[in-house]
This record gives structure tokens, sequence and C-alpha cells, in this order.
């Protein structure tokens, strides 16, 4: 046998070094309880874990599951410490995928649902895809889920619309004021510097005077936060919009604006799909 055949005979046999691949599963909002079967066997099953989940008993659960953790949330700035938010995220996709380059399969545990205002787990995705690594997400239960059932509200009833609180004060959004609005980060509504975590009584105050344009200012609306842990109960404080500069927010707080109007039917629609206006429940 040549030499040259030795060699690739030896190569042949030598372990294979795996593919790295990484994948982002979610937690949902309350503890253990609200992630999925498929989710929690990933977590089990890793290499490696990193996590962003909203408090220290969810975190020691995850490494009960899987000793090698790690958090995420260090790279956020630090007491004192400014520091531009795109900066932190950048950071934890370069930690992320360094452990992927090294062939290892990667999980990355996020509260929630792992792909919903978590601009981490899309930009992780899109660089490991384009680096030729196997890269997906997992559903998790979102704070949106946990607030139609918290509120008894059926979203389908009457549609909804949903935006991040400071794009809708930025951009041209024209809301729907027949069917229920949510506005996402409200306690950083119009914060654009992405190094403050949170907002003003003056421009909340400016949302107000924006969305007085659909809804009156003493129409009720609702503050909303999910509970976290098992034995919290969800946050449900309702009140006018003109009184929302003055209410207490959160970062994990969400405005729900109910319609303000009944719906009203497309009577050209009705006339030419042959459907009388009694007919429609």
């Amino acid at each position: 046998m040549s030499s040259k055949e030795t060699k690739k005979n030896q190569q042949s046999l030598a372990p294979q070094k795996s593919a790295g691949k990484v994948t982002f599963v979610g937690t949902g909002l309350q503890l253990a309880g609200q992630i999925s079967v498929l989710s929690k066997s990933y977590i089990e099953n890793a290499d490696i874990i990193f996590s962003l989940v909203p408090d220290g008993f969810t975190e020691r659960w995850l490494v009960s599951l899987n000793a090698n953790h790690h958090s995420l949330q260090p790279y956020y700035a630090q007491k004192g410490e400014v520091k531009n938010r795109r900066d932190t995220y950048s950071q934890m996709v370069d930690a992320i995928l360094e452990q992927v380059r090294l062939g290892l399969n990667v999980v990355v545990a996020l509260y929630g649902h792992p792909g919903v205002f978590a601009c981490v787990s899309h930009l992780s995705i899109k660089q490991a895809r384009l680096e030729g690594y196997q890269a997906e997400m997992l559903p998790g239960v979102s704070a949106e889920s946990c607030l139609w059932a918290d509120l008894g509200i059926d979203p389908g009833t009457s549609g909804h619309q949903s935006y991040e609180a400071t794009q809708f004060m930025l951009y041209q959004h024209i809301p729907n004021p027949k069917t229920h609005l949510l506005l996402w980060q409200i306690s950083l509504a119009g914060e654009h510097t992405l190094t403050e975590f949170s907002t003003t009584s003056e421009r909340l105050e400016i949302l107000v005077e924006h969305l007085s344009q659909w809804y009156p200012r003493e129409h009720e609306v609702v503050i909303y936060e999910a509970a976290t842990l098992p034995h919290l109960k969800p946050r449900i404080e309702r009140f006018n919009l003109e009184q929302l500069p003055h209410v207490e927010l959160s970062t994990i707080s969400t405005l729900l604006i109910p319609p303000s109007e009944q719906l009203a039917l497309n009577f050209d629609i009705l006339k030419r799909l042959g459907i009388e206006a009694c007919d429609i429940g």
C-alpha cells in the first residue's frame, strides 16, 4: 500500500468534526410551564446553551437542564455605562457564532417567543446560514399570546394591529380605530438612541396627541404585563388615554388600545357577493 493510500485511510478513520448548528427556542413567559417539550429537549441535548431570560429562577432552571450554560445578560450596559444596544446585540451574535464555528450544537433560550422583538435570533440565524451552518427557530409562548388569554379577547373578532411604540411614532403608520391596537415597548416610546431604557412623560404626551387623531383622549386603554412567575398575576391596568404620561411603566409594559369605533360593512362588496346586510352576524 502506498504512503498516499495509507494517509487517506488514516484520514477516513479519524473522528469527523461535527458541523456546528444553532437553534433558538422560546421559554415562554412563565418559569418552566410554557416551554414546549421539543424546545426543552433541545436544551437538554445541546453542547452549550446561551440565554436571555427575565429572572434568576428561570436561569437556574435552565442550568438544571444543561449545566453548560452562559447568560447573555452581561453584554448589556453595566451600571453607569452608556452603551448602544446595537453594539450589545452584535457582541451577543459574535459570542453565539463563535461556538457554532467550533462545530458545537448551540441552543439559545430566549424568554417569550424567540423571534418576537428579539433581533439577536434573526441576526444570528442569518449570519449562521450565510456561513453555511444549520440554523433554526422553534416557536414559544409570546407576551401577545398571554395578553389575549388574560384579557379574554379574541383578536379575530375585529382584527388587530401591532407596532413597536417608537416606530409607530417615527413613521407614518395609520391605525384603524375599528380594531385592537397593540403598542409594544411603550416604556421606550420616543427613545431612538438605543442607549436609554425608559421614556419621559413629555414623549408620552406627544404620543397621546398623535393617537388623539384616531382615538378620543377619554378612550379607555390598558397597560398589560404578563406574569413571569406562576405565583404572580398579570398586570391589567385600565385608564383613559390622556392619563398615559402619568402611568407607571416597566420594560415589559404593553399598551392595548381597544377599538373606539364599530366595524362598518362594505356594502359594495356585499352587493357583488350577493349578500344581504341582515345576513351578517
